[in-house]
């Protein structure tokens, strides 16, 4: 078996390219080869630091991801590290675990995105990777291991359950015992990785749990996109089965869906902004195409705004003192800083996660409904969606067309709009003269173009994105 000289020439031959959030291609592209030279460019960077001898490892439950562990494996075991394999279980869970332990980590998913594709998530010794990591993995030289013989056989991977126990453990110590009695929460399965130890929190805090929507098949949810059909699911459930809230996640369970009684989804940067507000958080590093309802709040002290990407995100935490925390537009809250809560203690967690916002948001709420914590919060709405099948190559084309004069984009867009500033930190933010602002970036993840959209009003935020991707469909097919 050869391989390239190093992992930027593999990604280059074989299309894995690192995103957002980790390693991404088609399924097709985690062969063998490519898995064991990017397991080998992280231990490699990781031994610069200090020696690695034992690495976690999870999967979530697309229906490659065992085979991908499985390579992953066999390339630690010859490289003479152990590899502890973790089974199903959500990214924070197998992060939180492997931060505890001290141990390095790789988690197989490929989170939200098109079910013919797949990822890997890497967790050095303090959380996750930094971009620099990246990079260092990218120049890393590759050499040639002894694994042509590497089995296929799944049925010898068998999970150890102190990832998943762990992580349950952690909110069970800090919120107060039966914070959910009372309520009764359903929990749209789907086929995400942490399906089941979500019903065994909510019911230890007192919830009566209703289950729903369980996939045999993998379903990519979005966070940010949430599709029409998943609004009108989360209407009828709260309305047929007396939800007082509906939560979910993306297929990794570090993205939070969490819908109110009337079945109405909260936006992922609210969601976060409200989980704040339960810890006592004072600074926040968010990216640029978070809702300005987060300064116009006054819940805190400082905002740091950055590119779209947790690792951009957790950078930022450098410019703030605790107790201090970021989250994302999708709802992935990241815990910067370790805070005490009802008299305990919880670790920080710089990687994004589904459940701490959801139950934050839970126990702020009370014995109010959710829709009630809407009234403190300044009337500004968000709404996103995303052009798939839609190349990064045709997405920066259209970006560089619509930078040239962005003013008649958006008169095209809305006739008597304005434009009032362009911020170019990810994509093009066009702020409007009434306070109202279009995004438009490539996704970091997949062939999609993202867009989101700002407004005082809920139906003019959906409006323009309707408008946008109407725009852009005449303008490029």
């Amino acid at each position: 078996m050869n391989y390239v000289a190093n992992l930027a020439e593999l990604s280059t031959i074989n299309g894995i390219r690192f995103g957002t959030s980790g390693a991404r291609g088609l399924v097709t592209d985690f062969t063998l080869p490519a898995v064991a030279a990017l397991t080998q460019a992280f231990v490699c960077v990781l031994s610069q630091e200090r020696m690695v001898t034992d690495v976690a490892v999870g999967i979530d439950l697309r229906p490659g991801s065992p085979l991908i562990a499985k390579y992953i494996i066999a390339t630690l075991e010859t490289l003479g590290i152990e590899p502890h394999f973790m089974g199903v279980l959500p990214t924070p869970a197998l992060a939180a675990y492997a931060l505890n332990q001290g141990m390095p980590a790789i988690m197989v998913t490929g989170s939200h995105i098109p079910f013919d594709r797949n990822g890997l998530k890497f967790y050095n010794f303090s959380g996750e990777i930094s971009k620099a990591d990246e990079q260092a993995m990218l120049a890393q030289p590759i050499n040639a291991l002894p694994l042509d013989a590497v089995e296929t056989d799944l049925t010898e991977l068998l999970a150890n359950p102190a990832a998943l126990e762990f992580y349950q453990q952690q909110f069970l110590q800090v919120l107060p015992r039966h914070c959910l009695t009372g309520k009764r929460i359903g929990i749209y399965q789907h086929s995400s990785a942490g399906r089941d130890c979500y019903s065994q929190v909510f019911n230890a805090l007192g919830a009566e749990v209703v289950e729903l929507g369980r996939s045999d098949i993998f379903v990519p949810i979005d966070t940010e996109a949430v599709s029409a059909e998943d609004k009108t699911r989360a209407r009828q459930w709260c309305t047929e089965y007396k939800l007082d809230a509906l939560f979910s996640t993306d297929g990794d369970g570090d993205r939070p869906l969490l819908a109110d009684e009337q079945g109405n989804w909260f936006r992922g940067d609210i969601l976060g902004l409200l989980c704040a507000k339960y810890l006592g958080i004072k600074q926040l590093a968010v990216p640029v195409s978070c809702n300005t309802a987060i300064e116009q709040s006054g819940f805190l002290e400082k905002v740091v705004r950055t590119r779209i990407g947790s690792p951009f995100v957790i950078a930022a935490f450098h410019e703030l003192t605790s107790p201090f925390a970021g989250f994302e537009a999708n709802g992935g809250f990241m815990l910067g800083s370790s805070i005490s809560l009802n008299n305990q203690q919880l670790a920080a967690l710089p990687t994004r996660d589904a459940l701490l916002p959801t139950l934050a948001v839970l126990a702020l709420a009370g014995d109010a409904p959710l829709s009630s914590l809407y009234a403190d919060l300044p009337a500004r709405y968000t709404a996103s969606d995303r052009l798939q099948q839609f190349s990064t190559e045709r997405s920066q084309h259209l970006l560089t067309q619509i930078a040239a004069n962005p003013q008649r984009f958006l008169q095209q867009v809305v006739a008597e709009a304005t434009l009032l500033s362009l911020d170019t930190t990810d994509g093009l933010r066009l702020t409007l003269n009434n306070g109202d602002i279009i995004h438009l970036r490539p996704s970091g993840n997949a062939p999609e173009l993202r867009c989101y959209a700002e407004s005082c009003s809920e139906q003019q935020a959906e409006d323009y994105i309707v408008s946008v991707f109407a725009l852009i469909k005449k303008l490029t097919f």
